[in-house]
């Protein structure tokens, strides 16, 4: 898998022992889903957030398919590292930490993200493209995190 953007690529790989999260994340690549939203959360020191948009499109396309929830496929080794990929999720009123399909994050911490082993499925990691994220994390932000400037980004399947 890789993620396109104006800053460059990031090359991600999936796990197969988290076989839900990894089926979603393929099939939203699939129907082009990521491809109309932006990276909208960048945490300093922290997460690198994608896969949510103002855009109209992306919210009918949620609706299309159900704003479903997936249940957590946590592993005692899969942890928060350096360029975890990892499922976002609501943290209120969430007491079974369901995940959200549609949102994921990277860590970009170099020394992780260890408060959110077991509270959130990581479900793949960076393999390249460390250097895009440095890039990204460099931009600015509002108040809410949510980049000045969007951040679009492109998600494809690579052969």
């Amino acid at each position: 898998m890789i993620i396109k953007t104006k800053f460059g690529n990031i090359k991600l790989r999936l796990y197969n022992d988290v076989p839900v999260h990894r089926a979603n994340f393929i099939f939203l690549t699939k129907i082009k889903y990521f491809n109309t939203t932006v990276i909208y959360r960048v945490a300093k020191n922290f997460v690198i957030q994608g896969g949510n948009s103002d855009n109209m499109y992306t919210q009918k396309q949620r609706r299309k398919y159900g704003n479903y929830l997936m249940q957590p496929e946590f592993r005692k080794h899969r942890k928060h590292k350096f360029g975890a990929l990892a499922a976002a999720r609501q943290w209120e009123k969430n007491p079974n930490k369901l995940s959200s399909p549609f949102e994921f994050y990277m860590v970009h911490q170099r020394n992780g993200a260890h408060h959110l082993d077991n509270e959130h499925t990581v479900f793949g990691e960076v393999i390249s493209g460390f250097d895009t994220m440095d890039k990204i994390s460099k931009v600015r932000v509002g108040v809410d995190e949510w980049p000045i400037d969007d951040i679009r980004m492109t998600i494809e399947i690579l052969d």
